[in-house]
């Protein structure tokens, strides 16, 4: 008996010994500075994702095409931080206020699903982690979130977010979701799109920016109800650009038989200074 005690004594303190090793080398490793300058390679998000589809016997791979900052459209940005992380740019990695309350969400459901997290703490779970919602990974989680904000500005952190997170079903990164679901590159989605975008992130696989979700429809309305709260969108000034857009295909069409006026762009430029 005291021959047992002894080994699960031992036991645990060897358990305990490694849990300490393997959460403390987080402090250190990876390497987050290199990611000022480096572009990520495959993220271990993707690398995940390809080790499911290898059990499942499913050949695919993954679609993820890197953009800068600047060839994304502004609306995209904008939508991403409102609906996944509105004090983004004031906070240094951590939002309590949105952890607390999703703590008390748990402990009502009586379920831990850890929500609440900021735009930094996903770019760290999807760059070195996985989607298990278990507290030791939260803790590694943690560490490198604290990391990272040491290191990389937040125009850096958004825009490695935008283009490692998961947008659908193997598609990383807002260009490629762009491609994927609109046909079109991450510099010219609208404002519209960009709240559709948005709001699939919490759960890309399940729900689709061209799909019939209720779910997608309130909260890509809500996130673009906010834009224009905020004056991010001018609703009328948006449609007479996309009027001015088909008009200009059909202009182009119609030139092979028929010369037709082009549209005043004077006309567009003063109704946005209104």
């Amino acid at each position: 008996m005291k021959n047992l005690k002894k080994i699960l004594f031992i036991a645990l303190i060897l358990v305990a010994a490694y849990s300490v090793v393997d959460i403390g080398r987080y402090f250190i490793y990876p390497n987050v500075a290199s990611l000022k300058k480096i572009k990520p390679g495959k993220t271990a998000f993707m690398e995940y994702r390809e080790d499911l589809w290898l059990e499942k016997g499913i050949k695919k791979k993954i679609k993820n095409t890197w953009v800068p900052l600047s060839r994304i459209s502004p609306y995209l940005v904008k939508a991403v931080i409102i609906a996944e992380d509105d004090k983004f740019w004031s906070h240094e990695g951590f939002d309590f206020e949105a952890m607390q309350k999703a703590l008390e969400k748990d402990i009502k459901k009586k379920k831990f699903q850890a929500g609440g997290s900021t735009i930094s703490q996903q770019l760290v779970k999807n760059l070195y982690l996985s989607p298990s919602k278990n507290p030791v990974r939260k803790i590694k989680e943690a560490i490198l979130t604290w990391r990272l904000e040491q290191h990389l500005t937040k125009r850096r952190i958004i825009e490695l977010y935008l283009n490692v997170a998961e947008l659908g079903d193997g598609v990383f990164g807002i260009e490629a979701a762009a491609l994927n679901h609109y046909g079109k590159h991450a510099a010219e989605l609208t404002a519209r799109e960009a709240a559709t975008l948005a709001s699939i992130l919490p759960n890309p696989r399940r729900y689709k920016p061209n799909g019939n979700s209720r779910y997608v429809e309130n909260q890509s309305e809500r996130i673009y109800q906010i834009m224009v709260r905020r004056g991010i969108v001018i609703p009328e000034f948006d449609e007479v650009i996309n009027e001015t857009k088909d008009e200009d295909v059909i202009d182009g069409d119609d030139q092979k038989t028929e010369e037709k006026p082009v549209p005043n762009k004077n006309n567009v430029d003063s109704m946005s200074n209104q």
